[in-house]
């Protein structure tokens, strides 16, 4: 623990020296001290009722930071003729945004106007991974709401199909290292994926075969039970992992094995400092921890917003 805390204020020094903007661990010590175990207690309400609730709110927050930074316009409703970022194609199966909204309630409750949306949604993806048996790490605080949000603009998301040249472009163009990519793509471990992420390797995959060769038969046989054809799996899918509601490096396991669900996870194999990273991450839970821990912290301070919304749904 000691260990994870002094990298994420090492880390978030560094930050703020890079991005000039005001984040901090201790931001609402005097306007809302008990911000953060406000919503850490609304989320384990809502994990004991719901044990999709962690990975939701985790890839909530990844959702939210890849497009205009870690700003809640991925909380933003649709209004009249503009499409928001939660209606566009990768986030149409995000789901618990009523988590958000009772943390919010609750927050503004005791300290109306201070506690951003933004921050709400950056502790609670901590609070998941805590929850399914992840890591602790302290969260920079500090963050706005954003204005705008555009489901035209979700296009940006690094997609199931990329392979290693696209995600490390996605990544780079975030500040967001190789090391970063790895560390974050364990977040894989918890959740469910739908046949449509990853029927492309099980189904024409391409003019020679028509099951990806990189898979391993058994695993192979089972996705196409589960997805037996292209059309009429619209809601069809399968666990992330086999242990898919516990925070584990097992995802780096199934990646060895051929067993990864997605052509960006078997990706990682194809670039030799992603693979001895997938590796290492394999060989020690703890490594793994210390690194996601550390990219979760550089990605959730990429910010961007201008205010502190009363509702995480709508624009003040």
């Amino acid at each position: 623990m000691a260990c994870l805390v002094s990298l994420s204020i090492s880390l978030f020094i560094c930050l703020v020296c890079s991005q000039g903007h005001a984040l901090s661990l201790n931001y609402y010590e005097k306007t809302c001290p008990n911000a953060e175990s406000i919503v850490t207690e609304v989320v384990k309400d809502a994990a004991k009722k719901d044990n999709t609730v962690p990975a939701a709110l985790l890839r909530m927050h990844f959702h939210d930071c890849f497009i205009r930074g870690c700003d809640a316009s991925v909380l933003l409703n649709s209004k009249g003729k503009n499409s928001a970022e939660k209606d566009g194609p990768p986030n149409k199966s995000l789901h618990a945004f009523y988590v958000i909204d009772n943390a919010k309630k609750a927050v503004e409750a005791l300290c109306p106007g201070v506690v951003s949306c933004a921050d709400i949604l950056a502790s609670a993806a901590r609070d998941a991974v805590v929850l399914s048996g992840g890591p602790y790490w302290d969260v920079p605080k500090g963050r706005k709401d954003g204005r705008i949000s555009k489901a035209s603009e979700t296009t940006q998301m690094p997609a199931p199909l990329f392979n290693i040249s696209q995600l490390q472009q996605s990544f780079s163009q975030r500040g967001l290292s190789m090391e970063d990519l790895v560390a974050l793509s364990g977040g894989h471990t918890i959740g469910f994926s739908h046949c449509s992420s990853f029927q492309n390797r099980i189904h024409n995959f391409n003019a020679t075969h028509d099951i990806d060769p990189t898979l391993h038969p058994s695993f192979a046989a089972s996705l196409k039970s589960i997805c037996p054809n292209k059309s009429g799996t619209k809601n069809g899918g399968t666990s992330m992992d086999p242990s898919s509601t516990t925070f584990d490096n097992t995802y780096y396991k199934l990646i060895l094995q051929g067993k990864s669900l997605f052509s960006s996870d078997q990706a990682l194999l194809t670039s030799p400092k992603t693979k001895d990273l997938v590796s290492k991450f394999a060989t020690s839970k703890e490594t793994f921890y210390e690194a996601f821990s550390s990219s979760m912290i550089k990605m959730s301070s990429i910010t961007g917003g201008q205010e502190i919304r009363k509702d995480c749904r709508v624009v003040n």
